[in-house]
């Protein structure tokens, strides 16, 4: 099964974006970073625009954040590329004449709930800035070892 990269992209852009906002930031540059295809970025991009994250021309190199880094969170950016989508899926398609085989499903999407609150709580917590930040240090602390 393959696994949705879209948040991490999306975030990844948003990093870029801030990081990058002196200069004009095309969706191919973008898109060599994350190592993908302009039109992905692009698609990307279309939807963090009409979630109001960002803002940009089309056709033109100068898409910017809406706001400050320290006011989106890891959550505004899932609900925008991912939709009201749940962490964890459980599975719907068992034996109905098995009551282990309804009852478990049951049972588990109720701790997935659980799951997905607690998840929802962190995400709206960690904000593109607190990201940034991190990856400061992380390149600090490379810094410090390369040297070391």
């Amino acid at each position: 099964m393959k696994y949705s990269t879209k948040l991490s992209d999306a975030l990844h852009i948003l990093v870029f974006l801030s990081l990058g906002a002196s200069q004009p930031l095309t969706s191919a540059k973008i898109a060599e970073s994350v190592k993908t295809n302009p039109a992905y970025i692009r698609q990307l991009m279309a939807t963090l625009k009409n979630a109001g994250i960002i803002s940009n021309t089309q056709g033109q190199a100068n898409a910017s954040l809406t706001c400050e880094s320290s006011e989106i969170t890891v959550l505004d950016v899932y609900r925008a590329v991912e939709g009201n989508k749940p962490l964890l899926h459980w599975d719907v398609d068992t034996n109905p004449e098995c009551g282990v085989g309804v009852y478990i499903q049951l049972t588990i999407a109720d701790f997935y709930q659980e799951i997905q609150e607690t998840a929802e709580k962190k995400m709206q917590s960690i904000t593109l800035q607190s990201i940034i930040e991190k990856y400061y240090s992380k390149l600090d602390q490379l810094d410090l070892e390369s040297k070391g």
